[in-house]
């Protein structure tokens, strides 16, 4: 009871300190209906699925894919939307819009796909494909092969023999990428080299090259070859200075090395010494890559000891792991601190506090603090509406949810990914999730792995699996090749569904491409095969001795009577 008073006293603390910080003379008011809307902008859900949406059991709700935080150039961010970023930054994609370009690369892709196990066959394929090679076209085909990094680097070697064509640097960053990311390091160094330009002397080797290789071995969780890579930058006689630092930290956080980072900074103090943005970095890491409170106040704490001033990173990074963790109370208490010390709240915070708001169950607060601070002039953007949106989602209010969807539509903001994501976790059957997905790309929105991953676990925990199989063949012809948590997750779901001789088929599959699988998995179909194995020797011998039984009975001229045991004794 204690609590849950100092929580309403903050909450009115809390409106009263952001109307008179926010309210300015020129009011543009924000309009959200959440019982009713009347509205002429086009929900993505046709009306059938209305009752379907106010009627699902909490049974059906998806548990949250775990976030990843793009953290880029030692830049930290606390936005939720960020922390679904796509792994593969360094891999450059183009928008499509020539229809015979568009030709020319899926001529290319599909050859590949095709032919992923004959190289041979694959090389004289491309060769008779009469498609003429382009800086944009080597990008546009690495990125959708990004998974298969053979098929990737045979094109890639075939292109750079081509006429009247030279690799440049992004498509040497692409491939580089790809190559790291299947933990080629070997391969990918080889290209370094040839970056270097060894016969040309022209160097092509630039700083974010080796950035590159830092953030595949963050990635990899092999620190040591992160730090050495990162001493390299005097070697290729670059800059080796605070910001080169930042971005090893920011890497190292990025992949959830983020004990690794903090011991940097205090190891390397000498030389790079404190500074608020450094320790905004592992403060970021704690809060949103690891998402441990514990760990952030400590951080937080360290910071205070060592007197390093705290900014609006800094409590937009630990406001939002409280947000996250669903504490208001810790919200509301450092953004009155943070008020209290006369920093800015920016946007990124207000995000965080809203979600914390409607998490908790305060929408009506939430809507009324995205009104008050459009009034200072920090409109809502497209995070701010997620920041309502999920937590409405995920306590089945839809449509609550679906009132600030049409709000976000009206005011001009295109719904993301995970506006979409949200919405998928509480639908229930399969014909709502194919219908929103045809929506979802008719708004110019398309799904990313994350999505394929999401809602094949759906469809496996329904027992579906033609979608199943239908949503993974869409990945590929998307140009979304399965990479190892779609193949883990498709594996997973066959095997606990019974599915074994298909999932030791993707589990092949995945092997062949080098894919790394979950080891309880890989432990599990291992023992199923040994003891099919076992099974089908015991089935052959025994079929063998019944041979030999009855070649037997014919040498002697009859198969012997059974015996009665019982008669003989009597």
């Amino acid at each position: 009871m204690r609590s849950i008073r100092i929580i309403t006293s903050n909450l009115r603390k809390f409106s009263i300190l952001a109307s008179t910080r926010l309210i300015s003379s020129h009011k543009r008011p924000t309009h959200i209906a959440i019982s009713t809307v009347e509205t002429t902008v086009t929900w993505p859900f046709d009306s059938k699925f209305s009752v379907a949406f106010s009627s699902f059991s909490s049974s059906d709700l998806e548990i949250p894919i775990a976030h990843k935080i793009s953290i880029s150039q030692g830049e930290c961010s606390s936005d939720s939307d960020l922390s679904d970023s796509n792994d593969d930054d360094d891999i450059t994609q183009l928008n499509l819009r020539d229809a015979g370009f568009v030709k020319d690369v899926m001529t290319i892709v599909n050859i590949l796909n095709q032919l992923g196990d004959n190289r041979v066959e694959m090389k004289n394929k491309i060769e008779q494909c009469g498609v003429k090679v382009s800086q944009e076209l080597v990008l546009e085909v690495l990125s959708r092969v990004r998974n298969d990094w053979e098929a990737a680097f045979t094109f890639f070697l075939w292109a750079g023999k081509q006429p009247g064509y030279v690799h440049a640097v992004r498509e040497y960053h692409s491939m580089i990428s790809i190559l790291g990311k299947m933990r080629k390091f070997d391969t990918a160094w080889s290209l370094i080299d040839e970056m270097r330009g060894v016969k040309t002397g022209v160097s092509l080797v630039v700083p974010q090259t080796l950035l590159i290789m830092i953030r595949r071995y963050c990635a990899a969780h092999d620190v040591g070859r992160a730090i050495n890579t990162f001493h390299a930058f005097k070697q290729f006689k670059f800059d080796l200075g605070i910001d080169e630092f930042q971005s090893l930290l920011s890497a190292l956080c990025r992949y959830k090395n983020v004990q690794d980072a903090e011991h940097l900074i205090f190891s390397q103090k000498d030389v790079f010494p404190f500074n608020t943005k450094s320790f905004n970095i592992v403060l970021n890491g704690w809060c949103n890559v690891i998402g441990s409170p514990r760990q952030s106040d400590r951080i937080w704490r360290e910071m205070c000891r060592r007197g390093i001033r705290y900014d609006a990173v800094s409590y937009a990074s630990i406001i939002t792991c409280y947000s996250k963790a669903g504490n208001l109370y810790k919200v509301l208490k450092l953004y009155n601190q943070m008020n209290e010390m006369r920093i800015e709240p920016d946007r990124k915070v207000y995000n965080a506090v809203i979600h914390a708001l409607a998490k908790a169950g305060h929408v009506k607060e939430a809507i009324n603090l995205m009104k008050t601070i459009e009034d200072k002039g920090i409109a809502p953007n497209t995070v701010t509406y997620n920041s309502l949106i999920k937590p409405l989602c995920k306590a089945r209010k839809v449509d609550e949810a679906r009132g600030v969807f049409d709000e976000m539509l009206q005011r001009g903001h295109t719904p993301t990914i995970q506006t979409y994501h949200a919405f998928f976790r509480v639908l229930r059957t399969g014909e709502e999730v194919f219908a929103l997905l045809e929506k979802m790309r008719k708004m110019g929105c398309q799904p990313i792995t994350d999505t394929y991953v999401m809602l094949i676990r759906k469809f496996c925990r329904w027992r579906q699996f033609d979608d199943v199989f239908k949503l993974w063949n869409e990945m590929s012809e998307n140009g979304i090749g399965p990479d190892r948590s779609s193949y883990i997750v498709l594996i997973h779901g066959l095997f606990l569904n019974g599915k074994l001789e298909a999932a030791y088929k993707y589990y092949t599959d995945m092997k062949q491409k080098q894919l790394l699988p979950e080891p309880k998995i890989d432990e599990m179909l291992r023992t199923w095969l040994s003891n099919k194995q076992i099974a089908e020797c015991q089935m052959t011998e025994s079929k063998g001795d019944q041979s030999n039984f009855s070649q037997l009975g014919e040498q002697n001229g009859a198969i012997p009577k059974r015996i009665n045991y019982e008669k003989d004794f009597i």
